[in-house]
């Protein structure tokens, strides 16, 4: 354990930033898998409407660093090659 006052606050910051960017990844696959079940059910709505949620949750993620920008991007696309399945 660091002695030091600021590194303290450091672990601090960095073990509520893990917890919470934990959740949000977590968050992103069951989005991720709401349009797979959607897909395999062929419920082109829902798919869809799964799609523009996980696109929308993909985008933040990538904007506050939590998931990099071309992870974002090749998730996004693996999910709308999935909606493209049953169109």
């Amino acid at each position: 354990m660091a002695n030091i006052k600021s590194q303290k606050k450091r672990i601090r910051q960095a073990e509520k930033a893990r917890i919470r960017n934990k959740a949000v990844r977590s968050e992103l696959k069951t989005l991720v898998k709401r349009v797979r079940e959607n897909v395999e059910a062929e419920n082109l709505e829902g798919a869809q409407e799964a799609a523009r949620r996980a696109y929308s949750k993909l985008d933040k993620a990538a904007a506050k660093g939590i998931i990099h920008k071309n992870q974002a991007a090749n998730r996004k696309a693996g999910v709308q090659k999935l909606v493209n399945k049953l169109q």
